[in-house]
């Protein structure tokens, strides 16, 4: 599954867009340097239901920002994705 169906399947899953929910995560301090993936994981997991591989998106999001490695990009491996930036606004917005 690319990175950006596990944000899109976040999305469905919580109601928000990736971009709430990093802001969210922002307003909670947990873009902060210091902040371990396992303490967002267990607020995403308590709140909205996210296991680990969608929560794992949203982490990567929250550290990294909406880039993702090119290696990636027209790749066969799991994670590949057609774009090396993730779309935050949402699914329904999401140019074709």
């Amino acid at each position: 599954m690319s990175f950006q169906a596990y944000l899109d399947a976040a999305e469905a899953k919580t109601g928000l867009t990736p971009r709430q929910l990093l802001e969210l995560a922002q307003g909670r301090g947990y873009d902060g340097p210091d902040v371990k993936a396992g303490e967002i994981l267990d607020w995403l997991k308590n709140d909205y239901g996210l296991g680990r591989g969608h929560g794992m998106a949203i982490v990567h999001v929250i550290k990294n920002g909406p880039g993702i490695d090119p290696k990636h990009v027209g790749s066969s491996g799991s994670h590949r994705d057609a774009s090396d930036t993730l779309w935050l606004e949402g699914k329904a917005s999401k140019p074709a």
